[in-house]
C-alpha cells in the first residue's frame, strides 16, 4: 500500500506573510506555521497541496486582491514534506507573466514539482502531465483551474495557464471537453497505474459542491482520472467516489475531494480556518496489474491565530486536545473536528 497526503489552498495574506518573518534571522521562516502538519506529510509517500499565491525573491510583498509572496515559502514546504503543487489557480497571474515566471523558478530551487503553468510552449508540452512515483505506484498528475480572476492570459502565451473552462475570462461555465479528453487519453497512453487531476473549480464560502463540479468530475473520472482533487472554495467540500461509464463502455469509480478548503490563510470567514490533512491509501493488485484507492482518513487541522503573541498563526492538529489547552482553545479545536466530520465525511479504510 501507498500513501498519497492532500492539503488545501496555501494562501498567504499579509498577516501571515508578516508573522512568518524572522527578525533574528533577518528571513522569511514559515515553517513554524504549519509545524504540527508536516509530520503527517512526511509520513506519506507523496505530498500534494494548491499553492495560492505567486512567489519573488524580492518584495514589497502583497496579500488580498493581487497575492506576492517571499519565494521562502518555497523552501519551506518542501522541509514540511511536500513534493508537488497544483499552481494552476485564479491567482496564478496576480503579478503577470513575471509573477508567473518568478512563481515556477523558486519551486525549481527548492526542489518542488508543479503542475498547471508554464514559461514556454516546451515546458507545457513537456509537464502538462507530471508523472510520480507515490510508493511504488505511479501517478500522472494533471492540473487546472476554472479561470484567473478576470486577468488574460499574457497574449502569445496561451500555454501559460492549463484552463478547463472554454470561457475563463467571463462568470459563465463551459467546460472546454475536447481538451480534457484529449489530456485525459494522453495520460492514459502513458499507463501509469492511475491518474489524479488537480483541479481549482467551485463557488467560495460554499460547504456543499454544486452540479458542475459533479459533472465535470464524472466527465474527467469517465476519461481515465482516478482521483479528482479539488480545491477554491477555501472551507471544506465533501469526500466521495462516484461511478460512471468510461470512455470504453466499462463502470469506473472515482475517488473525489471536492475542496479541503485553505491549508494556511489568515480568512475570518466562518470555516476558512478549518481544514485537514487528508491521506488517501493506494493500492496495487499486482497479479491484476491494477490499482485503486482502497481507503481514505484525515487529521482535521484549524488554523489558530493568538494576537500579542510571538507566532501569531500556527495551523494546528485537531485530531486531539493537546496538554494545557485552555478551554477555549479546546472548544474550537472540538468544534474543528466535528466540522470536518460533518463536512468531509468519515474516514473509510479497508477497500
Amino acid at each position: 500500500m501507498a500513501t498519497l497526503a492532500v492539503c488545501g489552498d496555501i494562501m498567504s495574506h499579509m498577516p501571515v506573510t508578516n508573522d512568518a518573518w524572522d527578525e533574528g534571522q533577518g528571513s522569511y521562516d514559515y515553517s513554524p506555521i504549519f509545524a504540527q502538519a508536516a509530520p503527517y506529510l512526511q509520513a506519506a509517500d507523496y505530498a500534494v497541496a494548491n499553492l495560492e499565491t505567486t512567489l519573488s525573491e524580492a518584495g514589497p510583498y502583497s496579500g488580498y486582491p493581487a497575492f506576492k509572496s517571499p519565494a521562502a515559502l518555497a523552501g519551506d514546504l518542501a522541509e514540511a514534506g511536500f513534493d508537488l503543487l497544483l499552481t494552476a489557480n485564479n491567482h496564478c497571474l496576480d503579478r503577470g507573466w513575471d509573477g508567473l515566471v518568478s512563481t515556477l523558478d523558486a519551486l525549481d530551487g527548492a526542489g518542488l514539482a508543479h503542475v498547471g503553468t508554464y514559461r514556454s510552449a516546451e515546458e507545457r508540452a513537456e509537464n502538462t502531465i507530471h508523472v510520480a512515483d507515490v510508493g511504488g505506484i505511479s501517478v500522472a498528475f494533471l492540473g487546472y483551474t476554472y479561470g484567473t480572476n478576470g486577468i488574460p492570459v499574457p497574449q502569445g502565451r496561451d500555454y501559460a495557464v492549463s484552463l478547463f473552462n472554454t470561457d475563463y475570462m467571463t462568470t459563465l461555465s463551459t467546460p472546454d471537453t475536447d481538451k480534457l479528453e484529449a489530456d485525459l487519453a494522453a495520460a492514459r497512453a502513458l499507463d501509469t497505474d492511475l491518474i489524479a487531476v488537480m483541479i481549482h473549480w467551485g463557488v467560495e464560502y460554499q460547504t456543499t459542491q454544486n452540479s458542475y463540479q459533479e459533472e465535470l468530475a464524472d466527465l474527467l473520472i469517465s476519461n481515465g482520472a482516478d482521483l479528482v482533487l479539488g480545491g477554491h472554495s477555501h472551507v471544506p467540500q465533501p469526500i466521495e467516489q462516484r461511478t460512471v461509464t468510461g470512455w470504453d463502455g466499462s463502470e469506473r469509480t472515482g475517488f473525489v475531494c471536492y475542496s479541503l478548503g485553505n491549508f494556511i490563510s489568515s480568512q475570518v470567514d466562518p470555516l476558512t480556518d478549518t481544514t485537514a490533512v487528508l491521506t488517501v491509501e493506494l493500492t496495487k493488485d499486482n497479479a491484476a496489474g491494477k490499482a485503486s484507492v482502497t481507503g481514505w482518513d484525515y487529521v482535521p487541522m484549524l488554523m489558530v491565530r493568538r494576537d500579542g503573541t510571538e507566532r501569531v498563526f500556527t495551523l494546528t492538529d485537531a485530531s486531539s486536545i493537546p496538554a494545557g489547552a485552555d478551554s477555549a482553545l479546546a472548544a474550537r479545536l472540538e468544534e474543528a473536528a466535528a466540522n470536518c466530520r460533518e463536512i468531509l465525511g468519515e474516514p473509510r479504510t479497508g477497500g
